[in-house]
């Protein structure tokens, strides 16, 4: 059984001995008292010397914990929305390369180009939570960055594809070279109307009276231009440049030179009946990489010479 301390102290006016009433409350708050004025002197201090233990800035750094929390969760959502703009970005992006004659850009390409994730572990010195947002924020800002330089990369494509082939449709043979009608049928195995033996007709005959005005149908370099030995007559042969040649035969007069540049729509010669022919018309050819081509195959919606030069004349 324990037995109860009590506290005496001498008094000098009654000269004897009293018990202390309520010891151990007094005790505890003084204790507490102390507690408190030790606590506050120690918070003066630190903060008369400039808060040398962080003592103040923690209730800031947990406020300041907060808020960024909060801006990283916002900052999530606003690179998810961009990450949706980008990719309706990619699919116009393909309808332009397709236009330009581009292959596009599949999935599985662009998932390669910017797939991958970030390490986590590089953010472990945080907080789950803080650490988990941070890693997340990071990912998706890192596949936009890929993202925007592919698409970058895929414009600056597109660009230069378009550059080129603003160049190379000039070169094109594209229109019909002279004014007159002609068989849709003119290409392939006939009846030689002068020889009268079936033999491959190797381009198209636009029937025009002698005279009639011959012009260039695309751009390109003039690569032989005058008489031939053979049932052609009087030709001008025109090298276009990616792969493609135009033969012009049985003209009257030639109107241009070996070497000469030429554009679409320029005069290089007139129509006539030279060389093997049973009347005046103009023999035409297309020939792609050294194959003979249907001419009637490039006459785009029948656009002739004439017409195409009224265009370019109204376009200045």
């Amino acid at each position: 059984m324990l037995r109860k301390i009590k506290i005496f102290y001498f008094s000098d006016s009654t000269l004897g001995y009293h018990e202390v009433k309520y010891f151990k409350t007094k005790a505890l708050v003084s204790v507490v008292v102390l507690g408190c004025a030790l606590f506050g002197a120690f918070y003066g201090i630190n903060y008369l010397l400039g808060d040398p233990l962080n003592v103040t800035n923690q209730n800031n750094l947990a406020t300041e914990n907060t808020v960024l929390k909060d801006q990283l969760r916002q900052l999530t959502a606003k690179a998810t929305f961009v990450q949706k703009n980008l990719d309706e970005l990619a699919n116009h992006s393909n309808q332009l390369r397709l236009m330009v004659d581009l292959k596009t850009i599949d999935s599985e390409t662009r998932k390669a180009s910017v797939g991958g994730s970030l390490n986590t572990a590089e953010f472990g010195f945080l907080g789950r939570e803080a650490g988990t947002l941070l890693a997340g924020s990071y990912d998706i800002l890192s596949k936009l960055e890929r993202e925007v330089s592919l698409q970058k990369k895929s414009y600056e494509e597109i660009n230069k594809q378009y550059v080129a082939n603003q160049t190379k449709f000039k070169h094109l043979p594209a229109i019909k070279p002279a004014q007159g009608p002609y068989s849709i049928n003119g290409f392939g195995m006939r009846v030689h109307p002068v020889l009268g033996v079936w033999r491959m007709h190797e381009g198209v005959d636009i029937i025009a009276d002698i005279g009639a005005p011959v012009y260039a149908a695309g751009d390109g370099v003039v690569r032989f231009a005058g008489r031939t030995l053979g049932g052609y007559g009087s030709v001008v042969e025109i090298d276009h440049g990616y792969g493609y040649t135009t033969l012009y035969a049985h003209l009257s007069k030639v109107q241009t030179r070996q070497g000469t540049r030429v554009k679409r729509g320029e005069l290089i010669g007139l129509v006539g009946r030279s060389g093997l022919v049973s009347g005046p018309h103009l023999h035409y050819e297309v020939r792609l990489n050294g194959r003979q081509q249907n001419p009637v195959d490039y006459f785009f919606d029948d656009v002739d010479a004439t017409r195409y030069r009224a265009q370019l004349a109204n376009a200045k």
